[in-house]
């Protein structure tokens, strides 16, 4: 299902001359349709791609995957002044289900679980504050901290930095996900396999079959393939929609799956020193 049908940006020509604003792409941008259950950004590392991609989660106002949310992360202030000059078009209403992960806020997001985590065992296990209480209300106030740890362990189990991180990957994404979300997400391949990218793929069709969106932005050729996707390349300062086969990405893969022999001797042998 497609909860966000469309963003807009009016007035370009009044645009100020500061970051984002003068990243190329922003400076061209119009308008973007979202026609497609699962939309993907590919382009190469400072195409502006990852800059939309943040814009349209501090206009959605979802719960980040990360250390901080976005209406206090101070790396996403001036992506802010951007969001707020988006027009927004929804299907029915506003999506307040799913949440917005960059891959390199991960890392962040498994200390705050585990601090949680044992901040609440502390707590359950002290005995600071229960002084002069009877015995049954240091009971009810001691299972208000088991309850929370209960409910912590059936979402993260043993918590998401106990396992390897393509592991720990999966488990969030069962703890997370829920049907008829919005989910925004960053290279979300970066610590997967191509096996995980493709148990990835059959997760995504779990979850759209649930009436979830997805926007994502990418480099893999693996998840670049979901069947039916709209393509967004991010290329030459411009937006354009675009089909899976003639991709740069894909088609430079390919080629050096069909002979690699022939790239490494071409690139190893211009490496060499006179």
């Amino acid at each position: 299902m497609v909860h966000l049908r469309s963003i807009r940006l009016p007035d370009t020509d009044t645009q100020p001359e500061r970051f984002p604003f003068t990243v190329p792409v922003v400076r061209s941008f119009t308008e973007m349709q979202f026609t497609a259950p699962i939309t993907f950004f590919v382009g190469e590392n400072g195409s502006g791609k990852s800059t939309l991609l943040e814009a349209i989660a501090v206009g959605a106002n979802l719960p980040t995957i990360g250390s901080q949310d976005t209406h206090n992360d101070s790396t996403l202030e001036s992506i802010r002044q951007l969001s707020n000059r988006l027009k927004w078009v929804w299907n029915k209403s506003r999506v307040r289900t799913g949440f917005f992960m960059r891959s390199e806020d991960f890392f962040g997001f498994a200390k705050r679980i585990s601090k949680l985590m044992g901040d609440m065992k502390s707590e359950y296990e002290s005995d600071e504050g229960h002084e002069g209480q009877s015995e049954f209300a240091r009971r009810l106030s001691k299972q208000a901290y088991a309850n929370e740890m209960r409910a912590m362990r059936d979402l993260y189990g043993a918590g998401l930095d106990a396992q390897s991180h393509g592991e720990s990957y999966f488990k969030l994404f069962r703890a997370r996900f829920r049907p008829g979300g919005l989910y925004l997400m960053d290279e979300p391949e970066a610590p997967l396999s191509p096996n995980r990218q493709l148990m990835l793929i059959a997760t995504l069709k779990e979850m759209i079959d649930q009436n979830a969106q997805f926007i994502i932005a990418t480099h893999s050729p693996i998840l670049l393939a979901y069947p039916n996707a709209t393509i967004y390349n991010f290329t030459g300062g411009r937006i354009e929609q675009t089909d899976y086969d003639v991709l740069e990405h894909v088609q430079i893969t390919r080629d050096f799956l069909n002979n690699p022999s022939a790239y490494l001797r071409h690139l190893l042998h211009d490496s060499q020193p006179d």
